[in-house]
């Protein structure tokens, strides 16, 4: 009992850290205090967006992943992608049950299948490794490998969301505005008339082959780039390239090229001090980003048009059957030989990212498209107000589970 309550312990101080910085971003969000306002709130949220995240992401994994290190967190990518699947055939049978409008549908599949697998990770998994009696060996060489995780866990994560996500709440808001009687925005293609007069006929029979060539190569340049173009108004490549992904990139890319690495991460490294001023700027991302979480919840609390039905159907899909489900998938990959059996701070990132909330960015797509924001806030209300609780049990019992 005594060993249970240790490891409760250990799960509980993160979340509870968390909940702390959190309650005082709402208090600072209240129109009373107004430090964090609307408007304060949207700079803050875009400096973590194009500064501290990038920062944080990029650094964290440029010290720590190498080409070796890289084979063996391979699965990680498999276990996102699993996430969002087994949540979207989840969500699906939940909107089938609730019967939402439109808007609301697209919402519940999101919110189903996107976790917040950026900034509960880097917030949960260094804390954890502070504290005393963490199963995760020395506290320094955890943190810094917590980091990485993280990071990781941010970069696909933001990636898959942008791609997936992300189109499932444009396709059932713009299906929600068009019932309104407002004309969906579409992507067309449009092939542009010939303008050049037609050439003679004796400079025709000489030119025919070459003139064929160059018209194929200009209409098939011209189309490819029109389909590019149109795939990436489609998919919101912009967004999928967000800021924290090309700090991944650049991470990624530092990391497995050894004398870059070298070059900027060493402790002896003649621009060490490029390393040490994006770590710098990096830890300011963890208290900003929770803040405004802090301050974001105040707006659900003024919330409301959503059924209670389908916050309690996210709600138990992401802190009942999703878990579950992951426990089953992680431990299949161990016996597998998928993961290494040893990893147990690896397995436990991989759990951890079943149980956490639903990810942050679905408020910023409702705000994008207009529709779904009262709903969206008042699902990031109670699926946030609950996770402190639901998130100490899960993690205790993974902590338990894997020793």
């Amino acid at each position: 009992m005594g060993s249970l309550f240790d490891l409760f312990f250990v799960a509980s101080m993160p979340i509870l850290k968390v909940l702390l910085i959190t309650a005082l971003g709402l208090f600072l969000a209240l129109n009373r205090i107004d430090v964090l306002g609307e408007t304060a709130t949207h700079e803050l949220n875009k400096v973590v967006f194009y500064v501290f995240g990038p920062a944080l992401v990029g650094s964290n994994l440029a010290k720590t992943v190498t080409i070796k290190s890289f084979l063996t967190l391979w699965f990680m990518l498999v276990n996102v992608l699993l996430t969002f699947l087994l949540g979207s055939a989840m969500g699906w049978i939940l909107a089938k049950l609730t019967k939402p409008p439109k808007h609301v549908k697209g919402l519940i599949l999101a919110s189903c299948s996107s976790g917040n697998l950026g900034n509960m990770p880097i917030i949960i998994l260094p804390a954890m490794c502070k504290e005393k009696g963490s199963p995760f060996g020395a506290a320094d060489v955890c943190e810094r490998y917590g980091l990485a995780y993280a990071s990781l866990s941010m970069a696909i994560g933001s990636v898959y969301f942008w791609l997936y996500a992300y189109n499932i709440v444009r396709i059932s808001s713009k299906e929600a505005i068009a019932n309104t009687g407002v004309i969906a925005e579409t992507f067309v293609l449009n092939v542009q008339p010939e303008t050049e007069p037609p050439l003679q006929s004796s400079e025709f029979s000489l030119q025919v082959p070459r003139l064929f060539n160059i018209f194929l190569l200009i209409k098939s340049s011209s189309r490819i780039k029109q389909c590019l173009r149109i795939i990436s108004q489609e998919f919101n490549l912009k967004a999928v390239l967000a800021p924290s992904t090309i700090g991944a990139m650049v991470g990624f890319i530092i990391g497995t090229i050894s004398p870059l690495r070298k070059l900027l991460m060493d402790n002896v490294a003649t621009l060490h001090v490029v390393g040490d001023t994006s770590f710098m700027i990096g830890d300011a991302a963890i208290p900003c980003t929770t803040l405004i979480l802090g301050a974001n919840l105040l707006r659900g609390l003024k919330g409301s048009g959503i059924q209670v039905s389908a916050v309690m159907g996210i709600i138990a899909v992401r802190y009942i059957f999703l878990p579950v489900l992951g426990i089953l998938i992680v431990k299949g990959a161990v016996v597998a030989g998928f993961v290494q059996s040893h990893d147990i701070f690896f397995q436990f990132v991989l759990l951890l990212q079943y149980a956490l909330p639903p990810a942050v960015s679905i408020g910023t797509v409702t705000e994008l498209f207009g529709a779904g924001q009262k709903e969206c806030s008042v699902i990031m209300l109670w699926t946030n107000v609950l996770a402190p609780v639901t998130l100490t049990l899960w993690c205790t019992f993974f902590l338990w589970f894997l020793s």
